[in-house]
Protein backbone atom coordinates (compact mmCIF):
# COMPACT_ATOMS: atom_id res chain seq x y z
CA UNK A 1 0.00 0.00 0.00
CA UNK A 2 1.38 3.45 -0.78
CA UNK A 3 2.53 5.65 1.75
CA UNK A 4 0.14 8.14 2.51
CA UNK A 5 2.88 11.51 3.16
CA UNK A 6 4.41 10.56 -0.01
CA UNK A 7 1.02 10.78 -1.78
CA UNK A 8 0.66 14.28 -0.16
CA UNK A 9 3.97 15.91 -0.56
CA UNK A 10 3.53 14.70 -4.46
CA UNK A 11 -0.35 16.20 -4.43
CA UNK A 12 1.24 19.20 -2.84
CA UNK A 13 4.44 19.80 -4.91
CA UNK A 14 5.35 23.48 -5.62
CA UNK A 15 4.66 23.26 -9.44
CA UNK A 16 1.52 21.17 -9.26
CA UNK A 17 -0.09 23.09 -6.36
CA UNK A 18 -3.19 24.77 -7.97
CA UNK A 19 -3.95 28.41 -7.62
CA UNK A 20 -7.06 28.81 -5.44
CA UNK A 21 -9.14 31.95 -3.91
CA UNK A 22 -7.84 32.67 -0.72
CA UNK A 23 -8.84 35.03 1.98
CA UNK A 24 -9.96 35.33 5.50
CA UNK A 25 -12.55 32.66 4.73
CA UNK A 26 -10.74 30.15 3.67
CA UNK A 27 -6.79 30.84 3.82
CA UNK A 28 -4.26 28.53 1.57
CA UNK A 29 -3.19 26.52 4.57
CA UNK A 30 -6.46 25.22 5.18
CA UNK A 31 -6.63 24.45 1.63
CA UNK A 32 -3.07 22.19 2.17
CA UNK A 33 -4.95 20.66 5.27
CA UNK A 34 -8.01 19.17 3.34
CA UNK A 35 -5.76 18.02 1.43
CA UNK A 36 -3.56 16.36 4.10
CA UNK A 37 -7.15 14.74 5.25
CA UNK A 38 -7.88 13.53 1.84
CA UNK A 39 -4.80 11.42 2.19
CA UNK A 40 -4.21 10.46 5.68
CA UNK A 41 -4.60 7.12 6.78
CA UNK A 42 -7.54 7.38 7.58
CA UNK A 43 -9.02 9.07 4.28
CA UNK A 44 -7.15 7.06 1.67
CA UNK A 45 -6.72 3.80 2.06
CA UNK A 46 -3.84 3.17 4.55
CA UNK A 47 -5.87 2.06 7.83
CA UNK A 48 -9.60 2.52 6.70
CA UNK A 49 -12.49 3.34 9.32
CA UNK A 50 -15.91 2.89 8.54
CA UNK A 51 -16.59 6.89 8.43
CA UNK A 52 -13.87 7.22 5.78
CA UNK A 53 -15.79 6.89 2.61
CA UNK A 54 -18.43 9.71 3.90
CA UNK A 55 -15.29 11.93 5.21
CA UNK A 56 -13.75 11.49 1.57
CA UNK A 57 -16.64 12.76 -0.38
CA UNK A 58 -17.38 15.76 2.15
CA UNK A 59 -13.38 16.60 1.34
CA UNK A 60 -13.92 15.70 -2.31
CA UNK A 61 -17.13 18.49 -2.59
CA UNK A 62 -14.79 21.12 -0.73
CA UNK A 63 -12.32 20.79 -2.79
CA UNK A 64 -14.28 20.88 -6.07
CA UNK A 65 -15.33 23.71 -4.81
CA UNK A 66 -12.39 25.64 -4.48
CA UNK A 67 -11.19 24.34 -8.45
CA UNK A 68 -13.38 25.54 -10.81
CA UNK A 69 -11.97 24.32 -13.78
CA UNK A 70 -11.57 26.60 -16.86
CA UNK A 71 -11.76 23.49 -19.40
CA UNK A 72 -13.27 20.41 -19.11
CA UNK A 73 -11.35 17.49 -17.61
CA UNK A 74 -11.92 13.80 -18.77
CA UNK A 75 -9.47 10.72 -18.45
CA UNK A 76 -8.64 7.81 -20.40
CA UNK A 77 -10.28 5.39 -17.94
CA UNK A 78 -8.15 2.59 -17.74
CA UNK A 79 -5.69 4.52 -16.52
CA UNK A 80 -7.43 4.32 -13.03
CA UNK A 81 -8.83 1.02 -13.69
CA UNK A 82 -9.25 -1.95 -16.40
CA UNK A 83 -12.25 -2.17 -14.48
CA UNK A 84 -15.04 0.52 -15.93
CA UNK A 85 -16.85 0.91 -12.88
CA UNK A 86 -14.23 1.62 -10.51
CA UNK A 87 -12.70 4.01 -13.13
CA UNK A 88 -15.55 5.87 -13.44
CA UNK A 89 -16.33 6.14 -9.63
CA UNK A 90 -12.69 7.41 -9.19
CA UNK A 91 -12.95 9.98 -12.03
CA UNK A 92 -16.25 11.22 -10.82
CA UNK A 93 -15.44 11.80 -7.45
CA UNK A 94 -12.50 14.54 -8.61
CA UNK A 95 -15.18 15.85 -10.91
CA UNK A 96 -14.03 14.58 -14.14
CA UNK A 97 -17.26 14.90 -16.71
CA UNK A 98 -16.01 12.70 -19.62
CA UNK A 99 -14.01 9.63 -20.68
CA UNK A 100 -12.10 7.69 -23.68
CA UNK A 101 -12.08 4.24 -23.97
CA UNK A 102 -9.04 2.06 -24.77
CA UNK A 103 -8.84 -0.91 -22.47
CA UNK A 104 -11.95 -1.90 -21.11
CA UNK A 105 -11.95 -5.18 -18.68
CA UNK A 106 -8.71 -6.05 -19.72
CA UNK A 107 -9.24 -5.86 -23.38
CA UNK A 108 -8.67 -3.48 -25.87
CA UNK A 109 -12.10 -1.31 -26.72
CA UNK A 110 -11.69 -2.68 -30.36
CA UNK A 111 -12.29 -6.05 -29.62
CA UNK A 112 -15.53 -5.62 -26.98
CA UNK A 113 -18.60 -7.10 -28.28
CA UNK A 114 -21.75 -5.88 -28.64
CA UNK A 115 -23.02 -6.85 -25.37
CA UNK A 116 -19.82 -5.70 -23.68
CA UNK A 117 -20.15 -1.82 -25.28
CA UNK A 118 -23.91 -1.74 -24.24
CA UNK A 119 -22.49 -2.50 -20.77
CA UNK A 120 -19.91 -0.16 -20.65
CA UNK A 121 -22.65 2.50 -22.05
CA UNK A 122 -25.06 1.98 -19.09
CA UNK A 123 -22.59 1.89 -16.95
CA UNK A 124 -21.05 5.97 -18.09
CA UNK A 125 -24.57 6.80 -18.75
CA UNK A 126 -25.31 6.12 -15.18
CA UNK A 127 -22.68 8.20 -14.23
CA UNK A 128 -23.25 11.24 -16.70
CA UNK A 129 -19.81 11.12 -18.17
CA UNK A 130 -19.59 11.88 -21.93
CA UNK A 131 -17.58 9.64 -24.05
CA UNK A 132 -15.14 11.90 -25.93
CA UNK A 133 -13.18 9.59 -28.20
CA UNK A 134 -12.70 5.96 -29.00
CA UNK A 135 -8.83 5.95 -28.39
CA UNK A 136 -8.28 2.98 -30.80
CA UNK A 137 -4.84 1.42 -32.25
CA UNK A 138 -5.56 2.33 -35.76
CA UNK A 139 -2.01 2.65 -37.48
CA UNK A 140 0.06 1.30 -34.78
CA UNK A 141 1.14 -1.41 -37.30
CA UNK A 142 4.23 -1.38 -39.58
CA UNK A 143 3.62 0.47 -42.85
CA UNK A 144 4.76 -2.77 -45.69
CA UNK A 145 7.36 -1.15 -47.38
CA UNK A 146 8.73 1.15 -44.65
CA UNK A 147 12.57 1.08 -43.16
CA UNK A 148 13.00 -0.32 -40.57
CA UNK A 149 11.61 0.03 -37.13
CA UNK A 150 13.37 2.55 -34.88
CA UNK A 151 14.15 0.34 -31.58
CA UNK A 152 14.72 3.29 -29.55
CA UNK A 153 10.96 3.51 -28.29
CA UNK A 154 8.51 1.04 -26.64
CA UNK A 155 5.82 0.28 -28.36
CA UNK A 156 2.52 0.59 -25.88
CA UNK A 157 -0.20 -1.79 -27.76
CA UNK A 158 -2.63 -1.51 -25.00
CA UNK A 159 -4.12 -5.02 -25.56
CA UNK A 160 -4.04 -4.65 -29.35
CA UNK A 161 -1.90 -6.93 -31.78
CA UNK A 162 -3.38 -6.18 -34.96
CA UNK A 163 -1.71 -5.97 -38.07
CA UNK A 164 -1.78 -3.40 -41.40
CA UNK A 165 -3.83 -6.22 -43.17
CA UNK A 166 -6.48 -5.53 -39.84
CA UNK A 167 -6.36 -1.66 -40.28
CA UNK A 168 -9.91 -1.77 -42.99
CA UNK A 169 -11.73 -3.89 -40.07
CA UNK A 170 -10.54 -1.42 -37.36
CA UNK A 171 -11.81 1.21 -39.07
CA UNK A 172 -15.13 -0.16 -39.75
CA UNK A 173 -15.44 -1.22 -36.08
CA UNK A 174 -14.25 1.74 -34.78
CA UNK A 175 -16.54 3.46 -36.52
CA UNK A 176 -19.30 1.62 -35.29
CA UNK A 177 -18.54 2.02 -31.67
CA UNK A 178 -18.17 5.46 -31.91
CA UNK A 179 -20.98 6.37 -33.05
CA UNK A 180 -22.86 3.52 -30.72
CA UNK A 181 -20.93 5.35 -27.77
CA UNK A 182 -21.82 8.65 -29.06
CA UNK A 183 -17.88 9.88 -29.56
CA UNK A 184 -17.28 12.57 -32.38
CA UNK A 185 -13.24 11.40 -32.44
CA UNK A 186 -11.31 8.38 -33.25
CA UNK A 187 -7.80 8.88 -31.88
CA UNK A 188 -5.22 7.31 -34.23
CA UNK A 189 -1.81 7.07 -35.01
CA UNK A 190 1.10 7.01 -37.97
CA UNK A 191 2.30 3.60 -37.95
CA UNK A 192 5.26 2.39 -36.10
CA UNK A 193 8.06 4.77 -36.09
CA UNK A 194 10.96 4.23 -38.73
CA UNK A 195 14.40 5.13 -38.42
CA UNK A 196 13.78 7.16 -41.81
CA UNK A 197 10.11 8.59 -40.83
CA UNK A 198 10.03 10.73 -44.03
CA UNK A 199 9.56 7.80 -45.61
CA UNK A 200 6.91 6.89 -44.50
CA UNK A 201 4.75 10.70 -45.06
CA UNK A 202 3.02 9.46 -48.31
CA UNK A 203 1.85 6.76 -46.83
CA UNK A 204 0.66 8.40 -43.34
CA UNK A 205 -1.09 11.48 -45.52
CA UNK A 206 -2.59 8.30 -47.53
CA UNK A 207 -3.73 7.00 -44.96
CA UNK A 208 -5.32 9.55 -42.86
CA UNK A 209 -6.74 10.88 -45.68
CA UNK A 210 -8.76 8.18 -46.76
CA UNK A 211 -9.84 7.91 -42.75
CA UNK A 212 -11.03 11.56 -42.90
CA UNK A 213 -12.89 10.88 -45.91
CA UNK A 214 -14.82 8.02 -43.67
CA UNK A 215 -15.04 10.22 -40.77
CA UNK A 216 -16.78 13.48 -43.03
CA UNK A 217 -19.91 10.65 -44.40
CA UNK A 218 -20.68 9.98 -40.73
CA UNK A 219 -20.04 13.67 -38.57
CA UNK A 220 -16.97 12.27 -36.98
CA UNK A 221 -13.16 13.41 -36.31
CA UNK A 222 -10.08 11.85 -37.59
CA UNK A 223 -7.81 12.71 -34.25
CA UNK A 224 -4.11 12.35 -34.94
CA UNK A 225 -2.38 11.70 -32.01
CA UNK A 226 1.30 12.77 -31.69
CA UNK A 227 3.18 9.96 -30.43
CA UNK A 228 7.37 9.34 -30.20
CA UNK A 229 6.85 5.85 -31.21
CA UNK A 230 4.97 6.76 -34.58
CA UNK A 231 6.87 8.35 -37.72
CA UNK A 232 4.58 11.42 -36.46
CA UNK A 233 5.65 12.29 -32.73
CA UNK A 234 6.76 15.90 -32.63
CA UNK A 235 4.83 19.04 -33.13
CA UNK A 236 7.54 19.93 -36.48
CA UNK A 237 6.35 16.63 -37.55
CA UNK A 238 2.29 17.16 -37.41
CA UNK A 239 2.72 20.26 -38.61
CA UNK A 240 3.64 19.03 -41.70
CA UNK A 241 1.84 16.13 -41.99
CA UNK A 242 -1.05 18.37 -41.48
CA UNK A 243 -0.45 20.68 -43.89
CA UNK A 244 0.13 17.86 -46.14
CA UNK A 245 -3.43 16.55 -45.23
CA UNK A 246 -5.94 18.89 -45.40
CA UNK A 247 -9.26 17.60 -44.87
CA UNK A 248 -11.46 19.61 -41.98
CA UNK A 249 -12.05 15.69 -40.69
CA UNK A 250 -8.52 15.59 -39.53
CA UNK A 251 -7.86 17.18 -36.18
CA UNK A 252 -4.96 16.69 -33.84
CA UNK A 253 -4.92 15.03 -30.25
CA UNK A 254 -2.20 17.07 -29.06
CA UNK A 255 0.04 15.36 -26.46
CA UNK A 256 2.72 17.59 -25.26
CA UNK A 257 5.16 14.76 -23.20
CA UNK A 258 5.28 12.58 -26.00
CA UNK A 259 6.42 15.22 -28.17
CA UNK A 260 9.09 15.59 -25.59
CA UNK A 261 9.80 12.07 -25.88
CA UNK A 262 10.11 12.89 -29.10
CA UNK A 263 13.28 15.05 -28.36
CA UNK A 264 11.40 18.22 -28.58
CA UNK A 265 10.66 21.13 -26.55
CA UNK A 266 6.64 21.11 -26.64
CA UNK A 267 5.96 24.35 -24.86
CA UNK A 268 6.42 26.89 -25.97
CA UNK A 269 8.19 25.94 -28.92
CA UNK A 270 6.77 22.83 -30.21
CA UNK A 271 3.14 24.51 -29.65
CA UNK A 272 3.90 27.32 -31.45
CA UNK A 273 4.67 25.41 -34.42
CA UNK A 274 0.93 23.76 -34.33
CA UNK A 275 -1.96 25.13 -36.69
CA UNK A 276 -3.88 25.78 -33.35
CA UNK A 277 -7.29 25.42 -34.96
CA UNK A 278 -7.07 22.08 -35.87
CA UNK A 279 -6.36 21.05 -32.39
CA UNK A 280 -9.32 19.14 -31.10
CA UNK A 281 -8.00 17.14 -28.07
CA UNK A 282 -4.95 17.30 -25.61
CA UNK A 283 -3.90 14.33 -23.55
CA UNK A 284 -2.38 15.42 -20.27
CA UNK A 285 0.51 13.21 -18.42
CA UNK A 286 4.27 14.48 -17.47
CA UNK A 287 7.77 13.12 -17.78
CA UNK A 288 11.74 14.12 -17.47
CA UNK A 289 14.17 12.20 -19.63
CA UNK A 290 17.22 10.26 -18.74
CA UNK A 291 18.61 9.83 -22.52
CA UNK A 292 15.75 8.66 -24.54
CA UNK A 293 13.88 6.75 -21.82
CA UNK A 294 11.02 8.78 -20.43
CA UNK A 295 10.52 8.72 -16.57
CA UNK A 296 6.70 9.52 -15.91
CA UNK A 297 5.61 10.99 -12.62
CA UNK A 298 2.88 13.24 -11.31
CA UNK A 299 1.60 15.67 -13.57
CA UNK A 300 2.61 19.28 -13.58
CA UNK A 301 5.84 17.68 -11.86
CA UNK A 302 8.26 17.37 -13.99
CA UNK A 303 9.26 18.76 -17.27
CA UNK A 304 6.71 20.04 -19.49
CA UNK A 305 5.52 23.39 -18.61
CA UNK A 306 1.82 22.70 -18.40
CA UNK A 307 0.83 25.92 -16.54
CA UNK A 308 2.20 27.68 -19.71
CA UNK A 309 0.99 25.08 -22.10
CA UNK A 310 -3.19 25.53 -20.46
CA UNK A 311 -2.79 29.19 -20.39
CA UNK A 312 -1.73 29.28 -24.22
CA UNK A 313 -4.87 26.96 -24.92
CA UNK A 314 -6.92 29.56 -22.86
CA UNK A 315 -5.70 32.50 -24.65
CA UNK A 316 -5.77 30.91 -27.98
CA UNK A 317 -9.62 30.13 -27.52
CA UNK A 318 -9.42 26.10 -27.43
CA UNK A 319 -12.65 25.02 -26.29
CA UNK A 320 -11.60 21.10 -25.80
CA UNK A 321 -10.84 18.50 -22.93
CA UNK A 322 -7.95 18.02 -21.36
CA UNK A 323 -7.78 14.26 -20.95
CA UNK A 324 -5.35 12.54 -18.20
CA UNK A 325 -3.34 9.66 -19.74
CA UNK A 326 -1.25 9.08 -16.08
CA UNK A 327 1.61 6.89 -17.42
CA UNK A 328 3.31 7.16 -14.36
CA UNK A 329 2.99 4.15 -12.19
CA UNK A 330 2.46 5.80 -8.96
CA UNK A 331 3.67 4.99 -5.45
CA UNK A 332 4.67 1.93 -4.71
CA UNK A 333 3.22 0.65 -7.97
CA UNK A 334 -0.29 1.95 -6.95
CA UNK A 335 -1.78 3.44 -10.17
CA UNK A 336 -5.49 3.98 -8.83
CA UNK A 337 -3.37 6.45 -6.65
CA UNK A 338 -1.45 7.51 -9.34
CA UNK A 339 -4.47 8.93 -11.36
CA UNK A 340 -6.14 10.59 -8.33
CA UNK A 341 -3.10 12.21 -7.78
CA UNK A 342 -2.69 13.21 -11.35
CA UNK A 343 -6.14 13.85 -11.91
CA UNK A 344 -6.49 16.25 -8.96
CA UNK A 345 -3.56 18.18 -10.16
CA UNK A 346 -5.07 18.60 -13.35
CA UNK A 347 -8.32 19.84 -11.96
CA UNK A 348 -6.18 22.38 -10.32
CA UNK A 349 -4.21 23.06 -13.59
CA UNK A 350 -7.20 23.66 -15.37
CA UNK A 351 -8.29 25.62 -12.62
CA UNK A 352 -5.34 27.97 -12.36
Amino acid sequence: MANCSQRLELLLSERSRPHIRTGPRYSRSKYRDHLAEWYSPDTAGCAPQPEAANHRRSLAITLKRLMNPKLRIAAITDEFSPDLATALDAMSRIGMSGAELRVLWGKNIMDLTDDELARARDLLQAKNIEVISIASPILKCVLPGAPDVDTRFQQDVFASKHTYEDQPRLADRAFQIAQFMGARIIRVFSYWRSVQPEATYDGVVKALTGLAEKAATADLIIGLENEHACNIGTAAETARILKAAEHSNLKLVWDPANAMVGGENPFPHGYGLLPIDRIVHVHAKDCHMEGHKPVWGPLGTRSVDWKGQIAALLKDGYKGWLSLETHWPGPDGDKMAASTICGWNLRGLAAA
